[in-house]
């Protein structure tokens, strides 16, 4: 009896069905924590490996998109940005955007992309998507410090930009914009093993959203000149985060506390969602994939 004991205790690990209906199991990732580094340096490392410019294009294409939008929406459609130039009111909320895009884009094709690894070999597959989040913020810090530099640019030159004191939580906005990202992207991930359309929908989804996400104009602006369709921004959480940045960074816009509190309960809601589901496919997703 005593020698049936002892090699019981001597298991490290013992594996059994998931019987629970939620599970987040953060013991279990952190004693997987250098498989996900690890995966945190091979998202950074082989996006841009075999391409000319490399890193470069976290640089370029929030910036020409930048450009882009300053001239049509603002020099063109003549939107209004107040006292911030139109390119740093852009550059802004295109940054905090990108974060968003980037987290949502590499978690939705989690299950299909790593499905080789995942027959094979056993570990929590929540960590794959962490992954992508935690790599995620390396990209945005870059594009971050561009924002920074052509921030310090437009002050010395005599813009009227106001850097509030809510800047010291500014991180906040940006773990929120992760989790939703992360939620989404668990969430869609499930559904694509089994529905491969959802692949093919996601990026003209994200392009559409965009535009109803206050990334390049003001939320005033919209309730002003489209009363009547306002409530497709008014209701997206994304658009709270993104006013919200750029109220924080530049002193422009308004901080609406009932869009915030809507927003946090959105993100928290999302994310469950997306665990549950996402816990529920990982046990058969390898049967449809």
């Amino acid at each position: 009896m005593n020698n049936t004991e002892n090699r019981e205790q001597d298991w490290l690990f013992e594996i059994t069905p998931k019987n629970k209906f939620f599970s987040l199991n953060l013991k279990e990732v952190w004693q997987y924590r250098d498989l996900l580094l690890l995966f945190v340096k091979r998202d950074v490392v082989t996006v841009y490996k075999q391409t000319v410019l490399g890193p470069l294009w976290y640089l370029i294409q929030p910036l020409f998109t930048s450009v882009t939008f300053t001239i049509i929406f603002n020099t063109v459609a003549g939107i209004h940005t107040g006292s911030v130039p139109p390119f740093l009111f852009n550059l802004a909320g295109i940054t905090v955007w990108n974060y968003f895009t980037a987290c949502l884009g590499g978690t939705s094709d989690t299950f299909k992309a790593n499905a080789n690894i995942f027959g094979k070999v056993y570990f929590p597959r929540i960590i794959t998507p962490l992954s992508v989040v935690i790599s995620n913020l390396i990209k945005f810090g870059i594009q971050f410090f561009i924002f920074v530099a052509f921030y310090l640019f437009f002050y010395l030159k005599g813009a009227s930009l106001d850097l509030t004191i809510f800047v010291l939580f500014f991180p906040l906005l940006i773990a929120l914009m992760g989790i939703l990202g992360l939620g989404l992207g668990m969430l869609i991930s499930s559904m694509v093993t089994k529905y491969r359309d959802l692949s093919y929908l996601i990026g003209f989804g994200v392009q559409l959203l965009m535009y109803l996400s206050a990334v390049m104009y003001p939320m005033a602006l919209i309730k002003d000149k489209m009363p009547d369709y306002a409530w497709l921004v008014q209701y997206n959480p994304l658009a709270y985060i993104i006013e919200t940045a750029r109220f924080m960074l530049l002193g422009v816009g308004t901080v609406s506390i009932w869009g915030l509190v809507y927003t946090v309960g959105i993100t928290v809601l999302v994310f469950f969602l997306g665990l549950l589901v996402f816990n529920k496919t990982e046990k058969s997703f390898i049967d449809t994939v």
